[in-house]
């Protein structure tokens, strides 16, 4: 017992909380040794062959408790100890809720008394080691936080229909012993009272009165127990719906690479539990009405049951494979909707849903208007015996056309939301009406043409990122915090190029500089508001796109070209000029870091130390390698051939660091192109050769070396002479 004598002495609040009202605290005190003698972490409560076991610790208890009730000369804590034993008898058709229930609770006096600072003693075979004690201003955990919150309440309410199962039965027991006990009454009545036993005719009339009164007693506490089961189903059912909605808004954020658990099976167990338990209230209800004659407070509480009902069905259809959150008209997608609720869909009468396009307006108000013209688009709930999940699996669907709204001042098509809405008449057994579902899927953008993915992109994005999760569809701040923002787009970047590296404060604030046009801000632009113009409506100081187009670029080229070179911490990313010579003008001639074009989308240049005309030295800027210029001939090659940079920064030999990246067979002619030539901007050829053994060059290749392709880098002014020598001329960057 030396468990309980430390938890007796916790405060009373903490103690009110520990125990629920189907293990109450006398039981604790009263069975404390016992209760810690016994081996319950040995159980597994999911296997129902030791329901024997669990059924011998109950028998135990009941008899313990019964036999305490006999001994105790206050009349009080007697009846009290009946009435527990009573109780307890319910979990005679599931021992092993009790089990679970036992063994959550030691475990919660263990965490409190850890908590408070007191040393803890295993119980015996306990597998589990103690945790060290936390600081002693930690707060007390709440009750549940051992577990999981909502199956711990679905615990509870399965136990509360339990114990109004028990108390029915125990009702119409009393009953039959009452009409009993009145007949024989009656009958010594009718036959006249014997003057030598008048005590047996009062005995018989006290115990009729007194069964009278425990009949009574008993259906008030009937109705008692029906409305706090209503009560729990109503709270059980709320946690389901927020799970749900947490569920749904980790999918949308998946988006933009938030991390994503799209497992529903503990969700479908959970709604499967509540309909259940829904359903064996309704029939207490029925009984109790049939009883009571249908009084106002029975009528009362079918209707509730019938809302909560209603509102778990509506909340198991789930989108469980959204569409593509940008389409293209005439273009096949496909999407699913799950029915959580799947095994009870009535058989032989099969569920079609239809799918429509709605707009943001519609979507607000659930209204079926079918905006677009969508091919494919109904299909019928089929249930998958092997996963046991039922779906409803739309292919080759196909938005043919579109009916847009009047857009607002410049609202472009990219910026116009749309949803696809899914609707339909479910059968499920034992209920004689079909029920009515429907659920809407993400925001989607309609494009007619593949360049304006981009920009719908950003919609989706700034929708995905900073949209409230219970808001009204599908409104969405004009303005965020910057420190939002950066969040947005590191998760973005990491996962679009599949990394575990994201982008470092310097990043982070050279972005800052770059969508507030604030090149020489060195403060914290943490709590500044960016605009969704800034974003992506607004081009930027001296360029032809915006701050998102620019973003996307880089992301696009690094995703598809650069992602081991940035994984492995070889790229700077994004840095400007400023703090470029900052870091650069104290380093040897040669040394070289890579960074993204802030001038043109989709590149990224290498700037280094290189000596100048004058005997000075100077930061060069490479023409930035793009897309297409890396299809041809990889970044790892390029930096190889270029002869001016030696050193990676701060001080890395380049070999040493790239030469993983390095082909061995392939070699240009010539190594790099340079801007600011200083006799004017030229147009450099390079041909990209190969041989069958190792290039030698530099100097030179040899003439066996056959040219497989041209590629040509167009820098603005007039065209010059070809040049095909290895040297490079020094540019200013």
């Amino acid at each position: 017992m030396a468990q309980w004598d430390k938890v007796k002495c916790l405060p009373t609040q903490v103690l009110s909380e520990l125990y629920p009202s189907q293990f109450p605290m006398e039981v604790r005190y009263y069975l404390a040794s016992w209760i810690e003698e016994q081996h319950w972490e040995d159980f597994n409560v999911d296997d129902t062959a030791q329901e024997s076991q669990a059924l011998q610790l109950l028998e135990q208890i009941v008899s313990f408790l019964q036999d305490m009730s006999q001994q105790n000369s206050n009349v009080v804590e007697r009846l009290r100890l009946q009435h527990i034993a009573v109780n307890m008898g319910a979990f005679r058709t599931q021992p092993l809720l009790l089990v679970k229930i036992v063994q959550e609770i030691l475990r919660q006096e263990r965490e409190l008394l850890i908590q408070m600072g007191a040393p803890v003693t295993s119980f015996p075979d306990s597998p589990t080691p103690q945790p060290p004690c936390p600081p002693a201003h930690s707060p007390l955990p709440a009750t549940g936080t051992m577990r999981d919150e909502g199956l711990h309440s679905v615990d509870l309410l399965v136990f509360k229909v339990l114990e109004l199962q028990s108390c029915r039965e125990q009702i119409h027991r009393m009953q039959k012993e009452l009409q009993s006990e009145r007949q024989s009454f009656e009958s010594i009545q009718c036959n006249g009272v014997d003057p030598e036993v008048p005590e047996q005719v009062q005995k018989l009339r006290t115990n009729v009165q007194q069964m009278e009164f425990n009949v009574q007693a008993l259906s008030m506490k009937r109705a008692q127990l029906l409305e706090e089961a209503a009560l729990c189903l109503d709270q059980c059912l709320s946690h389901l719906i927020h799970r749900i909605r947490t569920w749904r808004r980790e999918q949308h954020l998946a988006t933009i690479g938030a991390p994503f658990n799209e497992d529903l099976s503990p969700l479908q167990t959970w709604c499967e539990q509540l309909l259940g338990v829904n359903v064996k209230i309704r029939e207490e209800v029925v009984l109790a009405a049939q009883e009571c004659g249908g009084a106002e407070p029975v009528r009362k509480l079918q209707e509730r049951l019938e809302r909560l009902f209603q509102t778990l069905i509506q909340s198991s259809l789930i989108v469980d494979k959204q569409p593509p959150q940008i389409i293209k008209t005439q273009s096949k997608f496909s999407t699913s909707v799950r029915f959580l609720l799947g095994e009870k869909v009535a058989p032989g009468r099969p569920a079609l849903l239809k799918a429509q396009i709605v707009t943001e307006a519609q979507a607000r108000n659930l209204v079926q208007d079918n905006v677009g013209e969508l091919v494919s688009h109904t299909a019928l709930l089929d249930y998958n015996s092997s996963n046991k999940t039922t779906c409803a699996t739309f292919k080759n669907m196909c938005i043919k056309k579109i009916k847009r709204a009047d857009r607002r001042g410049s609202e472009s098509v990219t910026e116009e939301k749309f949803a696809i809405h899914f609707s339909g008449e479910i059968s499920l057994v034992g209920f004689d009406s079909p029920c009515r579902v429907q659920a809407l899927s993400v925001p989607i953008v309609v494009i007619v043409h593949g360049s304006q993915d981009i920009n719908a992109m950003a919609t989706i994005i700034w929708d995905c990122a900073f949209s409230d999760p219970d808001r009204v569809p599908f409104v969405v701040p004009d303005r965020v915090p910057w420190k939002q923002m950066c969040m947005t787009l590191e998760s973005k970047f990491m996962s679009e190029v599949k990394t575990q590296r994201g982008l470092d404060i310097y990043n982070q604030h050279f972005l800052a500089q770059k969508i507030f046009n604030k090149p020489d801000y060195s403060g914290d632009f943490s709590n500044m508001l960016v605009t969704w113009s800034q974003f992506n409506k607004e081009m930027l100081p001296g360029r032809a796109f915006t701050f998102w187009q620019w973003f996307e670029g880089v992301l696009e080229l690094t995703k598809k070209h650069l992602q081991n070179y940035w994984s492995d911490n070889l790229i700077f990313g994004f840095i400007g000029k400023q703090h470029l010579h900052l870091i650069l003008q104290d380093r040897p001639n040669g040394t070289f870091l890579l960074r993204f074009s802030d001038s043109e989308i989709g590149g990224i240049t290498i700037a280094y130390i290189a000596p100048s005309e004058n005997g000075g030295r100077k930061i060069q800027n490479i023409q930035p390698f793009t897309k297409k210029d890396l299809e041809i001939r990889s970044l790892g090659d390029r930096i190889r051939d270029i002869a001016s940079i030696t050193h990676m920064y701060p001080e890395f030999q380049k070999n040493d660091v790239f030469k993983k990246y390095y082909t061995g067979t392939v070699c240009f002619t010539r190594s790099a192109l340079v801007r600011d030539v200083p006799q004017g901007p030229v147009r450099l050829q390079c041909r990209l050769t190969r041989q069958s053994g190792m290039c030698p060059c530099p100097p030179a290749c040899p003439p066996t070396l056959q040219t497989l392709s041209t590629g040509d880098f167009l820098l603005p002014g007039p065209k010059p002479p070809l040049i095909t020598t290895n040297s490079m001329r020094s540019t200013q960057g």
